[in-house]
């Protein structure tokens, strides 16, 4: 192999793990805003809007968590069992804070 398909063929490995993390995060979110809507009915936006405002608080705040904490990211190479629980756990946290948080500011203005 060339200097240039090896770099190609990393390159693709980091894409296609980001990928998985990004996916992870989103999916960890919905069902975090999902469970903030359903502990509380003052924080809940209903079924969809829990799931789309918990996605984009999983896939936001878990790329930011995995900013801050580099070892997240599973750069090891291989699938990482704890790298995949931080993600899922930091994704599924920022959905329910999300949620909760879009639900309060909607409530004040209603």
């Amino acid at each position: 192999m060339t200097k240039i398909e090896v770099s190609i063929e990393a390159r693709e490995g980091h894409v296609s793990a980001t990928l998985i993390n990004l996916i992870i995060q989103i999916v960890a979110g919905a069902l975090g805003g999902n469970a903030a809507g359903a502990a509380s009915k003052d924080v809940s936006l209903g079924t969809a809007g829990n799931t789309i405002a918990g996605a984009i608080g999983g896939g936001v705040g878990g790329q930011i968590l995995t900013a801050l904490v580099p070892m997240l990211s599973g750069a090891a190479g291989g699938v990482d069992v704890g790298a995949l629980l931080g993600q899922a756990v930091g994704g599924g946290v920022a959905g329910a804070i999300v949620t909760a948080v879009v639900a309060l500011i909607k409530n004040k203005m209603a």
